[in-house]
């Protein structure tokens, strides 16, 4: 009987989904994907790209981009727009197969092809008529249903909207607009927050009427065109040399937002593998990974124009230029070494980048990637996991990472070592399934012991042992690199990484050398498939514990040997047996290292950072501490805010942007709240490990974060009321009447001019960083 009335369920919502498009194509024709481009526009049509694009970018993008755009609705680009909606989404933990690849620019070609991949439209596809166009048009009918049912006047915004990141989209069909409307009036466009400005709203309603037409993208202005040849004429070495060199720069920089500081205008581009050479239109090779098998006899790497907005969630700035290109000379091409053949793409060698690249000098590998340190880090948060708590989840909320200085030493030993242990260091990358995730444990827990003993009695075998650890083993940025120390900051389910030694000394610490980083940016940046199933993200998390408690390891080498167990406990309170064993091994605790750091104080920890903060002093950048600020009273007042810890905080959530009105102009400000957590070993339980009694709040200047939760607006008049406000937030009351007073929620009605104005400052304070929020963790509180 239940499964009689199930199929009769089925039949009718089928039967009414058939019914809806059939309607829909009787009224206006049958759909018809096609090309909205137009030589010129008609008198009074709308010019997309000097109105229209300003307008989405600051109201639909903010929401719509990325792979975690509602809905997989990208809207920076009038390519995404056309490619409309999807009922699929790519962050799904719990699917067992991986999914179909769906990256715009990449994996279709044309409108018709996204329709053949399960895409539907949010323009008009039926006839070309001005009522089709309003009644066919799913973005239309949301910005209309906006209009129609704005948002209630109320500071809260009521259980008919939900909020979150796991929130269930509806994302309707044109035939479905209609139900959808029904059911929910007040989810309109843009949606939880206020509807656009009249202007803006009739704006964007007359383009989609006219249907929605533009011109062709404007062309890249000349003087950047010269700088394109020269570049790709350099990635495009026929050498056995050039070409190894060649994909070894691509496999670190296929995410990059390359640009060139030589000229002006922010224009970003992106390094692709191409079937065709230089001066012929680029054909991308779209493979699941940057170093799957390209399919063509030889590959080449070219530069094409980020045609999408920038959005500060996945922008990672890098520049190209003369002094680049000749720093690049020197650490592959002026050195004396031999490539006497290519490696293939077999992904069990492609895959792990020490057998691939093991032709290349190690010392020039590694320091290509110091050189821009923070782009090396930043790729495992920004970059294919641009959200994820399963794979941000096994950081701390607070670090500061340190480099080994490279030498010419590595190519003689790492290269010897590499090549007898190439399979210890082999990475999970290639691996779809886990089903028993203690014994995969087990299983890597067993292999990373093995590697650190084989690299100990190599290392001993050498007499490299002998030498103590001290500070002048650090990189020290070659006198001038910004790179040389960084801050990371994690908020929940996103991060951050900032150069310099940011905030108060972090509770731990890494100290990376070379392997640390390639594998890790091989893990979770090459290697890392966002459209995996369950088992390829569990086990790119698993490997990242041992990447990272190697890390921190190698950082305790630098404390006396009575003092690292001690820490060591400190940041593994309450890890299970499991772990507790790994840590304890011998491979693990390394007794034969010995430091050459002489320490005077019962806390040596205290001691290595201040020593450390002395190294970096006069070369990490200040422009983040308050210190730099020219308002001495500002910097005083705003730095007592850090005093605030603990059950204090318990209200705040991780990220807030803080505008402050000063009779110099705006200054813009985020509060960073750190989280406490006995460990960070498990990617389940996560509330079970925090200690809020540990919390602690950092302010810096200008944006640090990509997804805002609160915006603040305060005149320095109220400074002090405001952070009087903020240590009595830990109440219900006290953060209500923080929120009623200075907060600029999501429901206040001049939002979008608040906006504006944080763009501006944003821009104005970091105009190559620079990137549109994501507003989708913005709170309703």
């Amino acid at each position: 009987m239940k499964k009689s009335r199930f199929l009769m369920l089925v039949v009718f919502v089928t039967g009414c989904t058939t019914f809806g498009a059939k309607k829909l194509s009787e009224l206006y024709g049958p759909a018809q994907p096609g090309d909205r481009e137009v030589k010129v526009l008609e008198t009074g049509q709308i010019d997309y790209w000097n109105d229209v694009k300003p307008v989405i970018e600051n109201r639909c993008v903010v929401c719509h981009s990325c792979y975690d755009a509602p809905c997989q609705l990208k809207l920076g680009s009038i390519e995404g727009i056309e490619r409309g909606a999807s009922k699929d989404s790519v962050y799904d933990q719990s699917r067992l197969f991986k999914a179909d690849l769906t990256r715009l620019f990449e994996d279709a070609g044309s409108v018709s092809e996204w329709r053949a991949k399960g895409f539907h439209p949010v323009l008009n596809e039926q006839d070309e008529t001005f009522t089709a166009n309003k009644a066919a048009g799913v973005m239309h009918q949301l910005l209309q249903l906006k209009s129609n049912n704005p948002l209630p006047d109320a500071n809260i915004l009521s259980d008919d909207f939900t909020f979150g990141l796991n929130r269930k989209n509806e994302c309707p069909k044109p035939e479905e607009i209609t139900s959808y409307s029904n059911r929910n009036p007040l989810w309109g466009m843009p949606y939880a927050l206020p509807g656009l400005k009249s202007n803006e709203q009739q704006l964007l309603l007359r383009w989609l009427e006219q249907g929605a037409v533009h011109t062709k993208r404007p062309a890249l202005p000349s003087q950047f065109k010269s700088l394109i040849t020269e570049w790709e004429t350099f990635f495009n070495q026929s050498s056995l040399r050039g070409q190894l060199v060649n994909r070894y720069i691509y496999e670190h920089l296929f995410l990059a937002s390359l640009y060139f500081d030589e000229l002006e205008g922010r224009h970003f581009f992106r390094l692709v593998r191409s079937r065709t050479a230089p001066g012929q239109p680029v054909d991308i090779i779209a493979t699941r990974r940057p170093y799957d098998d390209p399919a063509v006899e030889r590959v080449y790497y070219r530069l094409v124009e980020s045609k999408g907005v920038v959005v500060a969630k996945t922008h990672m700035p890098y520049a190209l230029n003369k002094k680049r290109m000749i720093r690049w000379n020197s650490l592959f091409y002026d050195r004396d070494y031999t490539v006497d053949q290519l490696p293939d793409y077999d992904l069990k060698h492609s895959s792990n980048p020490f057998l691939t690249f093991k032709q290349l000098p190690v010392s020039s590998r590694y320091q290509f990637i110091l050189d821009e340190a923070q782009y090396t880090v930043m790729g495992f948060i920004k970059g294919p996991v641009c959200r994820g708590q399963v794979a941000l989840n096994v950081i701390n909320d607070h670090f500061w990472v340190f480099f080994i200085k490279p030498s010419e030493l590595q190519d003689t030993a790492l290269t010897e070592f590499i090549a007898d242990n190439g399979d210890l260091l082999s990475l999970p990358s290639g691996k779809d399934s886990i089903y028993r995730p203690l014994s995969a444990w087990r299983t890597y827990s067993k292999k990373q012991r093995n590697y650190l003993a084989k690299r100990d009695e190599y290392l001993l075998s050498l007499g490299h042992e002998k030498v103590p650890l001290d500070l002048s083993q650090l990189w020290d940025g070659n006198g001038s690199n910004e790179n040389a120390a960084l801050t990371v900051f994690r908020h929940y389910d996103s991060a951050t990484v900032e150069k310099g030694l940011l905030g108060m000394q972090p509770k731990t610490a890494w100290l990376l050398g070379y392997m640390d980083l390639e594998r890790i940016h091989y893990l979770l940046v090459a290697g890392y498939d966002v459209y995996g199933n369950v088992g390829h993200q569990l086990l790119s998390r698993l490997y990242m514990d041992f990447l990272r408690m190697e890390s921190e390891g190698t950082f305790l080498l630098l404390l006396p040997q009575e003092s690292r167990k001690k820490e060591r406990a400190l940041w593994y309170r309450g890890a299970n047996e499991e772990v507790l064993a790994y840590l304890e091994s011998p491979e693990v605790e390394r007794a034969n290292h010995n430091t050459a750091i002489s320490y005077n104080t019962d806390n040596p920890k205290q001691e290595l950072f201040k020593m450390l903060m002395n190294k970096y002093k006069y070369l990490l950048p200040k422009y983040r501490k308050l210190s730099s600020l020219k308002n001495e009273d500002l910097a005083r007042t705003l730095g007592s805010v850090s005093s605030i810890k603990g059950d204090d905080l318990n209200n705040l959530p991780q990220n807030s942007i803080i505008l402050v009105e000063t009779k110099d102009g705006d200054e813009f400000f985020t509060l960073i709240k750190n989280n406490a957590h006995l460990n960070m070993t498990s990617m389940f339980g996560e509330q079970k490990k925090r200690i809020p009694s540990e919390d602690q709040l950092i302010i810096l200047r200008g944006f640090v974060g990509s997804y805002p939760n609160l915006f603040f607006k305060i005149n320095d008049n109220n400074l002090v009321d405001f952070i009087k406000r903020i240590s009595a937030s830990g109440t219900e009351q006290g953060f209500s009447e923080l929120m009623n007073r200075y907060a600029v929620r999501r429901s206040h009605p001049d939002f979008w001019v608040f906006s504006d104005r944080v763009y501006r400052g944003y821009e104005n304070f970091e105009p190559v960083d620079f990137g549109l929020l994501d507003y989708n963790r913005l709170e309703n509180r």
